[in-house]
This record gives structure tokens, sequence and C-alpha cells, in this order.
């Protein structure tokens, strides 16, 4: 048979082949281009098979499990202030919710039944960044945050008796505003008096001697001594009304009800008598104001303010023209208009016998150092007898106590 031209070529290029007793030199088969697809069809098939089987969640479904959707009533930096805060979750129940300032303070709330609002107990606070963390039942939680717009105006307060203070039985508590208070109410109702032993008490509002609003919690009847009093004026958040502006804090003072005592001052007889727990510990003789005009002594029941030491006291301040001008020992103020017990060396040979101050009670300095000594803030001086000038209105120093229990109640915005 002839051979191909393949056959031929094949015969002219022939190379013996080596034996194949020389295994040493045998060289492996490798696969050159199969085994490259075989790998990438490979790679794609185990993904596809671990994406499949492994059961785990997708990035935008986790997202949405542990980012719950919440919103929240007050917004955005300019944010209106004096209403609660409000947080709502669109689907699902809340466990928690944290809203605090920026100086940590939280205000505290409570979730719905349905689980899906949380309110808080108190209102936003103007000029006030909150920052507000939900959390659910199921895990997730959500975070957001705002701040309320600065108030135009703030209003303040003070605050008498002091913070830790030990006082009189007659001492009320005394709140005097910066700025006109419209809205009482409102006010009132976060005016919180609590006291050791449940003493029956009443705000009243009043205008201060020097024209601004003012309220005052007395008790019925004197305090108890040993009495511990404790207010909480939970005002941050209230607006105070028309040319008030709002408060932007809350307020906290308390005192503790000292020695039961009281002064009785008689016009008649001219002496003056410290009595404690009931019994008369001294009178001592003194002379009250001049009678039947503008130097006659307040009657009634007037507080002890402060123990004011030495000062100057002079005529013209109280509308007496140059009657006076003299520095005066043992000073303790009653009013705002100028009434004092003191001591009035000057005024001896009246003493025990005629009525011949200036408007206040005046007494030997032996005298009246003893009862500086003896008195604390807040003890009643109860002015009797003829000759005085009427009694002293509610906000000339404390003379609320002038007016009856049932009037007294009247003038509280609650009642």
């Amino acid at each position: 048979m002839a051979l191909s031209p393949c056959s031929s070529t094949f015969a002219r290029r022939y190379v013996p082949l080596r034996p194949l007793s020389s295994p040493s030199r045998r060289r492996p088969i490798r696969p050159r281009h199969t085994g490259a697809a075989v790998t990438a069809a490979g790679l794609a098939a185990l993904a596809a098979t671990l994406t499949a089987c492994s059961g785990s969640t997708p990035a935008s479904a986790d997202t949405a499990a542990n980012k719950p959707d919440i919103s929240v009533n007050l917004q955005g930096k300019q944010a209106k202030a004096g209403s609660p805060v409000k947080v709502t979750l669109a689907d699902g129940k809340l466990k928690q919710v944290k809203v605090t300032d920026s100086e940590g303070a939280k205000l505290t709330g409570k979730v719905a039944a349905n689980g899906t609002t949380w309110t808080s107990d108190r209102k936003a606070v103007p000029g006030t960044s909150y920052k507000v963390e939900a959390t659910t039942d199921e895990g997730g939680s959500a975070r957001t945050s705002f701040k309320t717009a600065t108030p135009e105006q703030v209003n303040k307060l003070s605050l008498t008796p002091g913070k830790d203070t030990t006082v009189g039985v007659a001492q009320p508590l005394s709140v005097v505003f910066d700025h006109p208070v419209k809205n009482k109410a409102e006010v009132e109702k976060h005016l919180k008096v609590t006291t050791s032993n449940d003493t029956t008490g009443s705000w009243g509002w009043i205008k201060n001697y020097d024209g601004k609003d003012r309220v005052d919690w007395r008790p019925k009847e004197y305090w108890e001594s040993g009495t511990k009093v404790k207010l909480d004026a939970r005002l941050g958040g209230i607006d105070s009304g028309t040319d008030g502006g709002w408060f932007v804090r809350d307020y906290v003072t308390g005192f503790t009800v000292g020695k039961s005592q009281k002064v009785k001052v008689d016009l008649d007889s001219k002496q003056a008598t410290l009595v404690r727990d009931g019994q008369s510990v001294k009178t001592v003789p003194m002379s009250a104001g001049t009678p039947g005009g503008d130097k006659a002594s307040w009657g009634g029941t007037s507080v002890l303010m402060a123990k004011e030491g030495t000062i100057n006291m002079r005529s013209e301040t109280v509308g007496l023209g140059d009657a006076y001008d003299k520095m005066v020992d043992n000073s303790m103020r009653l009013t705002w208009s100028g009434m004092y017990a003191h001591a009035a060396p000057w005024n001896a040979s009246y003493f025990g016998n005629t009525n011949h101050s200036s408007g206040c009670i005046g007494m030997s300095d032996g005298d009246a150092s003893w009862l500086y000594g003896q008195v604390q803030v807040g003890d009643p001086f109860e002015v009797s007898g003829s000759g005085s000038k009427g009694v002293p209105d509610p906000g000339n120093g404390y003379g609320e106590w002038n007016i009856s229990w049932a009037d007294w109640q009247t003038k509280s915005a609650l009642s």
C-alpha cells in the first residue's frame, strides 16, 4: 500500500521513542485549557450554593430590622417649646425611649398601652438641645435629635426662705417673679409643696411691695415646730404668658420650722412680750408709733423678715421728710415700708407709758439686744390695741396672716 503524504512526512521526521523502561523520565500529563474553564464555573456554582443555603439576611432587611421607623413631634433646630415630647413608632412596639438634654438631664415619660407611642411627663424647655433614642421589643433601635427655639424673654424668680434655713412658725413660702405672670393657674400647678406632717396650706397670688407678681404658700395655722418643708418648682418649659416670658429651669428650696414663739406687742400697755411654746418668757417696756397719722404703727400680724443689726435709718426713705437720720442698733425688719423693732435710747422717757415713735417699736439698748438674740426670722409680731393705722397689705412684708383662711384660699388661681 502506498503511503499518504502525511505518512510520508511522518516517516521523514521520525524520531525513535525512549524506552518505556525509564519511568523516572516520564512527564505527567497536565491539562492546559480545560482546567481553567472548570475553575471559573466552579466558583460561580459555589457562590450560588452559599447564597442559596447559608440563610443570611440581605443588608437592606438587616437595616430595616435594626433601625425602626420613628417620628418625633418636635423636629429641627427651631422646634416650639412648651409641649411634651411625643415619639411614635410606625410598626411594632416600643420598649423604651430616652430623651436627654445637652446637660444629661432626662425627660421621663410613658409608653402607651398599645406600644406605639411614648409621651414625656414634662414639657420641652426653650433653647435646649435634646437627643432621642428609642428601642423596640424586637431589639431594633433608632436615634434622632432636635433643638427648641431660644425664647425672646426668660422669666426668673426669687424664693424665700433660703434653702436649708431654719425659720419661725409664721414664715410663708414666697415666690417673687421678675416679669408678669398671666398664666397663673398653669404656673401654680407646677409648684409642689410637701411637708413632713401633711400641713394644710394654700397658695395665694398677691402683689409684692415693689409691684411684682408674687405667690405665697401659707399654712392654715402657724407651722408646727420641727416641720420640714420642701418646694419643688417644676417650671422649666412653662410659659408665664404675655410680657412674662418662659421659664427655662426648675427651682428647689426647703427649710425647717424652728422654735414655736411669737412677740406680742400691746399698744395700750406699751409692753412687748416674747411667748415661747405658749409661755411668756419676758416682757419689756416699749414705745410704738405716734397715733393719728403716718407715724402710727401697723397693727395686726407682721412677720420678722430679717435681723439687720445696725443700720442707717432716714426719715425721707419712708415719706416722713427730714425728721430723723440715725444709726440704729439691733434692727429687726417687720415690713417693706419701714416698720422695725429696734433699740431707741433717745426715746427712753416714753418706754412703757407713751407711743411716741415714727412707727417702729422702740426699746432700750439692753432690751432690744436681748430680744434680737431670742427671735428668729419668720417669728410673728402680733400687734394689738388702739392707735394703729390698720394692718399691712399682704405684700408689705408677709401680711397674709391678716387675711382669714377662707379669704386666703380664694387667692389661689386654682380655687
